[in-house]
C-alpha cells in the first residue's frame, strides 16, 4: 500500500496555495479525490485548516516539487521516513464523528437520501457515524428538526471523504442490478411488441417455442353444410299453396276425424 503524508488535507491546502500543481497532481500525492482538491480551492472543503508545508516537514523535497510543476504529468514521490509510522487500522462500525460537526449530520443525510436513493443504511452508517433510526426519521420526515432541514454535501461539511462516498456508491450500482433481475422484468420496449415475427429460414428449422400457439380452427365440411341446409328447407307442395291452402286442408282432416267419431260419415 502507498504511503500518505501527514494530515492530508493540510498538506493539500499548502500545496493550492504555494504552488501551481495540478488538482490531479495534489490529489494523487494526498490521496483525496479531485474534486475535494477543487473545493479546498474555492474555499468550500476544509475551511478553517492552517496549511502544512510538506518540504519543512520532510514529506517532499524541493527538487521533486519543482519536477512536479514543471511537468503536470509528473507524479508526486513521497520521501523516505526516517521514522516508519504504522498503518492506522479501521475499525469495524459507525464512523466517529467530532462534536462540533454532529449537528450537521441530519443535514448530509438528507442530501444522501436525495441524491444517492441506492444507498442503504448500513452505508449512510458508515459514511456519517449516524443511527439507523435517525435515517428513518429523516427520510419519513419525521425528525424534530425536518422544517429546518437543508440537503448539504457531507464531503463539504468533512463528515466523509470524496473517495469514500465514490466507493459506496460504487458498491450500491453493483447490487442495483442484480436486486432488479431478481424482482423480474416489467414492461418490453415497443421495438420488441411492434417487431414483426421473423420469417423461418433453413437456418432456424425449429418454431419459436416461446410464443403461445394460435388453436387451429376445424375443416369445414361442404357436403354435411349442405345436408343441414336440405333438412331445414320445407316441401315445395306447401311452399307452393300458402296458408289459406293449407288451412282448408287442415280443416278437411279436423271434419273427416269428427264425422267418423259420430257415425255420419
Amino acid at each position: 500500500m502507498s504511503q500518505t503524508p501527514l494530515m492530508p488535507k493540510a498538506t493539500a491546502v499548502w500545496l493550492v496555495e504555494n504552488t501551481s500543481l495540478t488538482f490531479e497532481q495534489i490529489a494523487e500525492f494526498c490521496k483525496l479525490h479531485p474534486l475535494e482538491v477543487r473545493g479546498i480551492a474555492d474555499g468550500e472543503v476544509a475551511a478553517g485548516i492552517k496549511g502544512l508545508d510538506p518540504i519543512t516537514s520532510g514529506q517532499l523535497t524541493r527538487e521533486e516539487l519543482e519536477r512536479a510543476a514543471n511537468n503536470p504529468n509528473h507524479h508526486l514521490r513521497l520521501a523516505e521516513r526516517k521514522v516508519k509510522v504504522p498503518e492506522i487500522k479501521r475499525t469495524k462500525g459507525p464512523r466517529y464523528t467530532p462534536v462540533s460537526k454532529r449537528q450537521d449530520r441530519p443535514n448530509a443525510i438528507l442530501w444522501l437520501l436525495r441524491n444517492h436513493p441506492e444507498l442503504k443504511d448500513a452505508q449512510i452508517i458508515r459514511l456519517i457515524g449516524t443511527t439507523k433510526s435517525t435515517i428513518a426519521q429523516i427520510r419519513d420526515r419525521t425528525h424534530w428538526n425536518a422544517q429546518q432541514l437543508t440537503p448539504i454535501d457531507p464531503v463539504s461539511l468533512g463528515l466523509c471523504s470524496q473517495i469514500d462516498l465514490d466507493f459506496e456508491v460504487a458498491r450500491a450500482a453493483k447490487d442495483r442490478p442484480a436486486a432488479l433481475a431478481e424482482a423480474g422484468s416489467t414492461l418490453l420496449p415497443a421495438e420488441e411488441t411492434t417487431a414483426p415475427a421473423p420469417a423461418h429460414s433453413e437456418t432456424q428449422p425449429f418454431a419459436d417455442m416461446s410464443r403461445p400457439k394460435r388453436e387451429e380452427e376445424p375443416a369445414i365440411d361442404v357436403d354435411s353444410v349442405f345436408a343441414k341446409l336440405k333438412q331445414l328447407k320445407r316441401p315445395a307442395d306447401e311452399d307452393d299453396e300458402g296458408p289459406p291452402l293449407r288451412r282448408l286442408r287442415r280443416s278437411k282432416v279436423l271434419l273427416g276425424t269428427w264425422m267418423l267419431a259420430t257415425g255420419r260419415a
